[in-house]
């Protein structure tokens, strides 16, 4: 499926790209399988992106979370007056096929994009394994692409020179949970060594480096990993590793699976009255656990890549906050980090696009090599292997029905609670 969008929606309005098949083909790419020539597509006033994201499939929860940030950054450049380049004002469109979350077909579709629709700018799909399938493609063709959504930290070890990414590696996003069980076990006077850790991840490249990070921390603090599970492929039981739990005690659980995964773990912990001191997941945002568990997710730990919280402002969106607000507005749900990351994607090309001066793909992607860049979702600066490495991750914990950032001190709005309370002392 392929859609396009002009981001002309009203505020409040689901943009057209999310419920229409595009009329506009695009042919004008066709003949340009061979040659490949480094000018940028450009329709009169407007340059052309292009994506593959996950539609249809098990990603397409956080797949319409990725187009939607697109979207919204797209829509917000055309209101401001367009990208800035040679003294012209280009207005920004992005054609979109469905991946159906599929490796392959992610593969195909970037193929699709740059010799047939003639797309020489490339916004990264949702997961790191479809943007290890695109990436080879995009690096083949020296297309420049900027991904929010692909975060396994193989990806930044094959020599890619057109891949850039705005987010942390996967390796981090619970790094911080077993450093802050560790400070508050001294706080309470025991050695972090004295702390027992299980975790439980799907089968797949970001759930182990998340695994990965967790376990390299905890080995560094001197803690024992008393459990190391695979959940099973359907994501629909954990309750093998949950009775693990409950007989070994361990003082952290690390559970992550996506949406999927952190829904799983907060409903059967709830069933089985699992009391444990710390359970940290991934995805909590984009799994609405507050919404569907209520008080059940009370006292989850969660990492994550952005929060609206946090001091971060920009020229385009203002603030976190100010963003979230304008999210919510158009697409009638609270804003995920997987949105405000996509969002951010786009803006490192708009500002590559204008200190390039130029839709070159190689003068671009040197802009983008040297992005300094501050934006509400944080600051953007690549390294060599194109990572993002002048942001941070944060850790929320749902207290009172809400995410409050617990992690890192400096971007903290409330302080952890630690030890959850057993499930017979809750309300």
């Amino acid at each position: 499926m392929k859609t396009a969008s002009t981001q002309s929606s009203p505020a409040g309005a689901r943009p057209a790209i999310n419920i229409r098949l595009a009329t506009l083909c695009t042919l004008a790419g066709l003949g340009l399988a061979l040659s490949f020539p480094a000018a940028a597509k450009v329709e009169g006033d407007t340059i052309v992106l292009g994506a593959a994201v996950s539609l249809t499939g098990k990603y397409s929860t956080n797949g319409k979370n990725t187009q939607d940030g697109y979207n919204l950054a797209a829509k917000r450049i055309n209101e401001m007056g367009g990208v800035k380049v040679g003294g012209k004002a280009y207005k920004l469109k992005i054609i979109f096929y469905d991946d159906e979350s599929t490796s392959a077909r992610g593969a195909q579709l970037a193929e699709r994009l740059i010799s047939q629709d003639g797309v020489k700018f490339v916004l990264g799909p949702y997961s790191s394994g479809l943007t290890k399938a695109i990436a080879p493609v995009t690096e083949k063709y020296r297309i420049p692409m900027v991904e929010g959504n692909g975060a396994d930290r193989n990806l930044f070890t094959q020599g890619y020179r057109y891949m850039f990414a705005v987010l942390n590696t996967s390796d981090y996003y619970l790094r911080s949970a077993i450093q802050l069980a560790a400070e508050e076990a001294q706080r309470a006077g025991k050695s972090p060594k004295s702390l027992k850790v299980a975790i439980a991840i799907e089968n797949d490249n970001f759930s182990q480096d998340v695994r990965d990070g967790v376990a390299e921390d905890a080995k560094h603090l001197g803690m024992q990993v008393v459990i190391d599970d695979k959940l099973p492929p359907e994501l629909n039981d954990m309750s093998v590793t949950l009775a693990k739990v409950k007989a070994l005690k361990p003082d952290i659980l690390v559970v992550s699976g996506h949406e999927k995964g952190a829904t799983l773990a907060v409903r059967q912990v709830a069933e089985m009255r699992i009391d444990v001191p710390m359970l940290a997941l991934t995805h909590c945002d984009s799994a609405q656990i507050i919404e569907k568990f209520g008080k059940n997710a009370e006292f989850a730990v969660c990492g994550s890549q952005w929060d609206r919280t946090l001091s971060y402002k920009d020229r385009w969106f203002g603030t976190a906050d100010q963003y979230a607000q304008r999210f919510e507005q158009e697409f009638r749900y609270e804003a995920p980090y997987q949105a405000a990351e996509s969002t951010a994607a786009v803006l490192a090309f708009v500002d590559a696009f204008e200190r390039s001066g130029s839709f070159d793909t190689e003068k671009v992607r040197t802009a983008l090599a040297a992005t300094d860049l501050m934006t509400f979702y944080g600051p953007i600066k690549f390294d060599q292997s194109g990572k993002n490495i002048a942001k941070s991750m944060v850790l929320y914990q749902v207290q009172d029905g809400k995410f409050k950032v617990v992690a890192p001190g400096k971007w903290a709005s409330s302080k952890v609670i630690y030890p959850a309370p057993p499930w017979a002392q809750r309300k």
